[in-house]
């Protein structure tokens, strides 16, 4: 498990609990083990992979509907058979014993042939294949029904940071106002500072920056965060504020001053947070996050399936736009807070889309559970994964379609499985009955039957294992 985006980076002291897989970004640390082998993650992951490949798709309920009617079918035409066979055999002038055994013998070949093994094999060996190739592929499936519903989605709508983007953002330009008595590196200083309180991402970039040029980090007073605007706080005696324009207004404080400066950067892809410094305006720093080189290629796999992609970010419209285009996103909606992103998904799901939400961080993990599929970047933060109904253990996009590929070929699949194991007993039955004996003289024996429904239910296994070759 990745913890260090979903919890406070303050200093770990001993006797302090820390999550396995936690990051040690600086020193060395000695650990204790308080949990067995099976609580582990990797357990976790294994009981999570063994509940889905027992779980049922939707689609086995058809089978289920199928069964429930043809088992009864079956025996009354076994016994009409038996009964049909008896009396022919006697007015051919065949004895009691003869006709007895006739009969018995042609009753049992419809039942042994009609076993509807194959109808219950169908779905359940099509997902346990599916759900261990996705697996391989790295992507941790939460079942048959997950694995139903990915193949029925028309819209993906993507995270930016962290999902589209590489997720660490690193510290392009620190821009002091003109006629400031507060240098750039005074400025980065206290944005530090107040930032090392914070989980985000961009706050992370803003110290790791800090760091690089060896700057004092000062302890922080009465901080406070607003999600998806900025924080603020007290350092060394001084009100910091951070955050974008919007924040920045709601303490009265103008940004028209830098306002050309971050509209410039914001063009480039970058993002940018204004700094208030005692309630005036001091600059604004600039953090670039890389698309990840997977990514437009991902997009356009997704759009070449048909699938209508949507980038869904808190940033500003002008970094949003420059990203998008890098990625190869025709539609964005930018600027929506955590419940914002909820509020986007209904509003799809509203307009008839069946909506796979992606992303990776503690923001997303609302969005991931709203959304008719959720898939998390098993990269990101355990919220993220534990919301969502796929988890992506590669750290791109292209798990997302194979994901999609996986389910399609699944259900195509299922589908086969279906429609050859009703087919055979639909072709079969009449001559299990004896509908060929006065044509051609043939009668199927018990044993013969036992061969053929054999033959069914080994046809459906092979089928579904073709899917160990799919995505």
């Amino acid at each position: 498990m990745r913890s260090t985006r979903a919890c406070s980076r303050a200093t770990k002291q001993s006797g302090d609990r820390i999550i396995g897989g936690t990051i040690n970004g600086t020193g060395s640390v000695r650990i204790r083990a308080t949990t067995l082998g099976r609580d582990s993650v990797l357990a976790q992951l294994v009981h999570l992979m063994r509940d889905a490949q027992g779980s049922r798709a939707p689609i086995q309920s058809l089978a289920d509907r199928i069964s429930a009617v043809f088992v009864p079918a079956v025996i009354v035409l076994a016994v009409l058979t038996g009964v049909v066979w008896f009396v022919a055999v006697q007015l051919h002038g065949g004895t009691a014993g003869e006709a007895a055994v006739r009969g018995f013998a042609t009753a049992v070949s419809v039942l042994i042939i009609a076993c509807p093994c194959a109808m219950g094999l169908a779905v359940p060996t099509a997902v346990m294949v599916a759900t261990g190739r996705g697996a391989e592929r790295g992507l941790l499936i939460k079942g048959g029904e997950v694995l139903q519903r990915a193949g029925d989605v028309t819209t993906v709508v993507l995270d930016k940071t962290g999902t589209i983007t590489v997720g660490q953002p690193t510290v392009t330009d620190v821009i002091s106002v003109p006629g400031s008595s507060i240098t750039a590196d005074e400025m980065l200083s206290l944005v530090a500072s107040l930032e090392r309180a914070s989980e985000h991402p961009l706050a992370a970039a803003v110290v790791r920056e800090a760091d690089a040029r060896a700057l004092t980090v000062w302890p922080v007073e009465s901080f406070a965060s607003t999600t998806g605007h900025g924080v603020h706080g007290v350092v060394q005696g001084r009100a910091v504020l951070v955050g974008n324009a919007r924040h920045l207004a709601t303490w009265s404080i103008d940004t028209t001053p830098l306002r050309i400066d971050a509209e410039r950067l914001a063009s480039s892809a970058q993002t940018t947070m204004f700094v208030a410094v005692d309630g005036e305006l001091a600059g604004l720093l600039a953090v670039a996050d890389p698309v990840r080189p997977t990514s437009r290629a991902a997009v356009a796999r997704m759009q070449a399936m048909g699938l209508q992609v949507v980038m869904l970010t808190g940033d500003q419209e002008a970094t949003a736009q420059a990203v998008a285009r890098e990625a190869g996103v025709t539609r964005v909606v930018a600027g929506v807070l955590p419940e914002g992103k909820v509020a986007a998904i209904e509003a799809l799901q509203r307009d008839g889309a069946i909506v796979a939400m992606v992303g990776d961080g503690v923001n997303d993990a609302p969005a991931l559970a709203r959304a008719d599929v959720g898939l998390a970047i098993g990269t990101g933060t355990d919220v993220a994964v534990e919301a969502a109904d796929i988890a992506l253990m590669r750290g791109d996009l292209h798990g997302v379609v194979d994901a999609m590929v996986l389910s399609r070929r699944t259900m195509r699949t299922m589908r086969q499985n279906l429609f050859w194991a009703f087919a055979y007993n639909i072709v079969t039955l009449p001559i299990a009955a004896g509908a060929l004996y006065p044509l051609t003289g043939l009668l199927l024996s018990p044993m013969l039957a036992s061969a053929a429904m054999a033959f069914s239910s080994v046809s459906v296994v092979v089928n579904s294992l073709r899917l160990r070759r799919a995505a």
